[in-house]
Order: C-alpha cells, then sequence, then structure tokens
C-alpha cells in the first residue's frame, strides 16, 4: 500500500510561475496596444519625392539666366615689374634708337636660306635679281612677310667677272640702259627701291649712273641704295642730283663665310649706328650670315639697337 501511494501522487502546481506568466502576457499586450493607437492616431503623411535641384545648362540663352548683381573684386596689389633688355630695347627705340637696316643681297637663287630670314622676327630687307629661278617667288613672299624688297640691278664689274641676266654696263647707250632698267623693274614690281649687284665698273661711271637713277626718278617712289663695290662709286651723288631717296652701304657683313667673323661685322655696323644715328648692313643668303644674324638679334636689340627697312634710312640729302 505505502509504495503504491506514493507511486501514484501528483505534485502540486507553482502558483508563482502563474502570476508571472500572467504578468508578461499582460505587458505584451499594452504595449500592443500603445502602438496600435499611435499608429491609428498619428497624422498621415503624403509622400514626398527628394527636392530637386534646377541646373541652368551652358548654354541657355544669356536673357534666361538670373541676373546678379556685378561683384568689384578687391583690390590686387601688383608687384614691382623689372623691364627685361628686349622690353627696354623697344622704349630706347620709341625715343630715337641707333636704327640698323639688314640688307640680304643675290635673292632668288637658295630659296631655304632666303626663307629663313623672312622668317625672322626683325625688319629684313630681301634685294632680288632679275630674271633668276626664284625671283617672283621670293619677292612675293618677303612683301607677303612685311619685310621689304629691292632690285638687285647687276652692273658691270672691273674684274670682268659676268653678274647676270639683266645686266647694265659701260657699252650700252642711254637708250639702251633705260630699257634694260626698266626690264628688270618689271622682273620685280614688288620692289621699293633698287642697289647695285657687282657694278664697280658701271657705278663708277657718271653717265651711266645719271641714266640709271633717271629711271628711278620717273618712277617716283623708288629710292636708290648704292652698294659701295668700289669706293669711286657716284650712285648716292647721282641719286641726289635728281631728288631720288638714297643712302649708301656701311658694312659687308659676310666676305668671309663664318659666323664669328659676320658677328663681328654685326657688333661694327650697331658701332656705326650709335655714333651716327644709323647704319646699313649688306649680307648675303649664306648659313652661316643667317646664323649669325639670328643669334645676334637679342643682344643688339638688349642693346638698344632699332631693326628697321631699308627704305627707311634713304634721304634725299646728303648724310
Amino acid at each position: 500500500m505505502c509504495a503504491n501511494a506514493e507511486t501514484t501522487r501528483v505534485p502540486k502546481k507553482n502558483v508563482r510561475d502563474d502570476k508571472r506568466g500572467d504578468f508578461i502576457a499582460l505587458a505584451i499586450v499594452l504595449i500592443l496596444a500603445v502602438g496600435l493607437g499611435w499608429w491609428l492616431l498619428a497624422p498621415r503623411r503624403a509622400h514626398q519625392h527628394p527636392k530637386r535641384v534646377s541646373v541652368t545648362p551652358a548654354t541657355t540663352h544669356p536673357q534666361q539666366l538670373e541676373t546678379r548683381a556685378p561683384v568689384t573684386p578687391a583690390p590686387i596689389a601688383t608687384p614691382a615689374v623689372t623691364p627685361s633688355p628686349l622690353a627696354s630695347a623697344t622704349m630706347r627705340a620709341a625715343e630715337g634708337a641707333p636704327k640698323l637696316a639688314l640688307i640680304v643681297d643675290d635673292c632668288g637663287q637658295w630659296i631655304d636660306t632666303e626663307r629663313g630670314f623672312i622668317a625672322l622676327s626683325i625688319p629684313v630687307t630681301l634685294s632680288v635679281l632679275p630674271d633668276v629661278h626664284y625671283t617672283s617667288l621670293i619677292a612675293g613672299e618677303a612683301a607677303g612677310a612685311g619685310k621689304g624688297v629691292m632690285l638687285h640691278l647687276p652692273m658691270e664689274t672691273l674684274s670682268g667677272l659676268n653678274p647676270g641676266p639683266g645686266k647694265v654696263t659701260t657699252e650700252m647707250t642711254d637708250s639702251e640702259i633705260a630699257q634694260q632698267v626698266e626690264a628688270d623693274l618689271a622682273q620685280v614690281p614688288l620692289a621699293a627701291g633698287v642697289n647695285n649687284h657687282e657694278g664697280s665698273k658701271a657705278s663708277a661711271d657718271e653717265r651711266v649712273m645719271d641714266d640709271v637713277v633717271d629711271v628711278l626718278a620717273k618712277h617716283r617712289n623708288l629710292f636708290f641704295i648704292d652698294s659701295r663695290t668700289n669706293a669711286a662709286s657716284v650712285g648716292e651723288r647721282a641719286a641726289q642730283s635728281r631728288g631720288v631717296p638714297t643712302a649708301a652701304r656701311d658694312v659687308f657683313l659676310d666676305n668671309q663665310a663664318s659666323v664669328d667673323y659676320t658677328i663681328s661685322q654685326l657688333k661694327e655696323a650697331a658701332a656705326i649706328a650709335r655714333r651716327t644715328g644709323s647704319a646699313i648692313a649688306i649680307g648675303h643668303p649664306r648659313p652661316t650670315t643667317l646664323e649669325a644674324v639670328r643669334d645676334m638679334i637679342p643682344e643688339l636689340q638688349a642693346s638698344g639697337i632699332e631693326f628697321v627697312l631699308a627704305r627707311d634710312l634713304v634721304s634725299s640729302d646728303p648724310r
């Protein structure tokens, strides 16, 4: 009996655990009720898209753009500037700097070197031979680039060396000389003036030079520059006597085909220009001459030399 009684005994229920469970369930119900009430009572909001920013494209017509008051920038302190040598040279040029004209003789034969002179940043005058391969081409290119153009008039030499086609000789009559000069000018119609090519014999002959200058006088605006291939040349004097603007060569740049020699001659020409106010230097289409001139441009400009065209240095009065 005792064993069976112990086997069938039912344990008593735990009252404290039941109360705890009831409390938790009630708390959950209350939380749900509060949340539901908030959701039901809260004001409803319309769905909103993010605010779109309007950007005016760069191509908008100016009248469609918003007008803004102009903004005046604050003053900026300007630092003191030291003028460069080239700028100083330009200032001196404006005040009457010594002037140097470079003439390149014998043009129309060596096109590449001649184009190198045309490409220089300074005024240069190309004196073009008549009736050679590039006569018209190089004269046109030089004029188009703003360089000076002259007729390089072939004239008879003392040595008997042939100066080339279109030459003027002492054996010609007055009318023959006039016709030859006119024909040569027609070969270089862009020429503003003339200088003699060779001509050590013809340029010292008064009759010949009077005939040459008479033709230039008829064209009114043409000038004559005596290349002075002979110290006895009368070309400048003949031009002055007929009122033709004239001048004479001061320095030959390249009796030697040497860069150093030409540089020394350029310095000599610059010295003459400083002493007398101006100078004319004649060179030829040689690579060494082109190199020397190109190298010396900055130095000469920095020292106050102003490069000009040959026509800028002619005058009807004796120098």
